[in-house]
């Protein structure tokens, strides 16, 4: 056996697939923009925060389990 810890692929997998991901980013960093100033905690951009991640992993799945098996 190798002394050498395993690589994580999905880390890099993620950062190749940003790219694709672009729009729901900006999407998130305006609704954050908006909110900035909310004293009442009532707003939140969770929404828009997994849909980017959930373009993210929409990507990333496919390359992923190929890696995997």
């Amino acid at each position: 056996m190798s002394d050498e810890e395993p690589v994580d692929p999905k880390k890099e997998l993620e950062e190749a697939c940003k790219p694709k991901c672009v729009k729901s980013l900006i999407d998130y960093k305006k609704c954050v923009e908006r909110i900035q100033g909310d004293e009442s905690g009532h707003k939140h951009c969770t929404g828009q925060y997994f849909d980017f991640w959930g373009c993210i992993d929409k990507c990333v799945a496919p390359k992923l389990f190929v890696k995997l098996k």
